[in-house]
């Protein structure tokens, strides 16, 4: 076994909320038992989805200090503070999609400095592997929460629909803390004349569909959606490739819109003034297009909420003006104005949640650590190229791939 991976921690997450994990018991006896040398040391938490003593159970060892790790895990950005000299990270770090600071506040954990983060990494000459690019050669993510954001956003989004017109709602999705029982809270209710937009064709968008099976709320075309006037709920999936198009009226192509977002435009204007509630579950990047534009909020007579997943602040959908947290999920802008207002004075609800799979954090952190284990160890042993693409830093400097990250930090 290479000697790059004898060691492994797995931090104490520096966001107070946070309490999903990149390993879970299951894959410490199961690495333990694959790999004879490898030892894995564990920060004692007590926010963490599952209990120290499940770890020390699987034979990690329970410590504060990962000193003596070669590779240190996380979920969510690490405080700068916290880093340990020359030593390689994975964690979710939302640094390389910035292009500013406007960019920078748009990801990731809210206050959360990106340039303190990256200048202390390249300081410390820290190794950072970013989950995020871990991608195959077609750019299809290897590891991912994007499932449960869908389930759980979804099952927010009609939470806030059924707060919006009276009805009960459920019960809150970290209360119930399981996906059978997110399933079985849905199938008796009834989402009357709703009628929904999902954009997106992604993981995430693919997690909200599989659960809108569990509903009442059946899927129609774009074309049946825009001419549908019945009582039924109904929902219509709008991909890229429909709520976009090219202004130099060529057909559209992923990878270009990847590559050339700003050759873009939005064509969701065009579906919203028929949409009761917008679910946004689509890939976004800070160069694409937003959405649609704020000041036409108001021509959306019948839009009375929004279910931004994606939650990028002042990104894709205008209307995010700030992450909501897990425990008050939900908030309400003035369709003319778009300042935040009261509940009690009929605007526009939006849930914003940025860390939707940690309401479900047994199960997220399962899959997501299934990926690791077997998309992502292998290769750090043996590399076929994307860790390589995946690393944003080491010894002190920007990878070729990232450089552009020096504008934002001189910045």
């Amino acid at each position: 076994m290479s000697e790059y991976i004898q060691k492994i921690g797995i931090i104490d997450e520096s966001r107070p909320d946070e309490n999903r994990t990149p390993l879970v018991p299951v894959h410490i006896k199961k690495l333990l038992k694959k790999y004879s040398s490898m030892k894995i040391i564990v920060q004692p938490s007590s926010k963490r989805c599952f209990p120290d003593q499940e770890y020390a159970d699987s034979g990690a060892d329970i410590k504060d200090d990962l000193s003596e790790c070669d590779i240190i895990m996380g979920v969510k950005e690490i405080l700068p503070e916290l880093l340990i000299d020359s030593k390689i990270y994975m964690f979710f770090s939302h640094t390389s999609k910035i292009q500013s600071d406007n960019s920078a506040a748009a990801q990731g954990t809210p206050g959360m400095d990106k340039k303190e983060l990256l200048f202390e990494i390249l300081k410390k000459k820290i190794t950072l592997i970013d989950y995020e690019n871990l991608r195959d050669k077609t750019s299809k993510r290897y590891l991912g929460f994007g499932r449960f954001a869908g389930i759980v956003g979804c099952y927010n989004s009609l939470n806030l629909y059924l707060e919006s017109i009276n009805e009960k709602v459920m019960e809150r999705a970290y209360i119930l803390n399981s996906y059978e029982k997110l399933k079985s809270s849905i199938r008796s209710k009834d989402f009357k004349d709703a009628k929904i937009i999902l954009t997106g064709d992604g993981r995430v968008t693919k997690g909200a569909i599989e659960y809108l099976e569990y509903t009442n709320i059946k899927k129609i075309s774009e074309k049946d959606f825009i001419n549908y006037n019945k009582s039924n709920p109904v929902y219509c999936n709008l991909p890229t490739s429909s709520y976009v198009k090219n202004l130099n009226g060529n057909s559209f192509d992923l990878q270009d819109f990847i590559k050339n977002p700003k050759n873009y435009v939005s064509q969701l204007e065009n579906y919203l003034p028929f949409a009761n509630l917008l679910i946004s579950a689509h890939y976004w990047d800070p160069k694409s297009p937003k959405l649609f534009d704020i000041d036409n909020l108001s021509k959306f007579k019948q839009l009375i909420a929004i279910g931004d997943i994606t939650c990028d602040i002042n990104g894709s959908i205008p209307t995010t003006i700030r992450a909501s947290t897990i425990k008050e999920p939900n908030y309400y802008i003035d369709k003319k104005q778009f300042k935040e207002i009261n509940k009690l004075q009929n605007g526009l609800a939006i849930m914003a949640v940025d860390n939707l799979p940690s309401e479900l954090p047994k199960e997220s952190s399962t899959e997501f650590g299934d990926g690791i284990v077997e998309e992502i160890i292998p290769f750090l042993i043996n590399d076929d190229g994307r860790i390589k693409k995946a690393t944003i830093t080491s010894n002190g400097k920007f990878c070729s791939s990232y450089e552009y990250l020096y504008n934002y930090i001189n910045s």
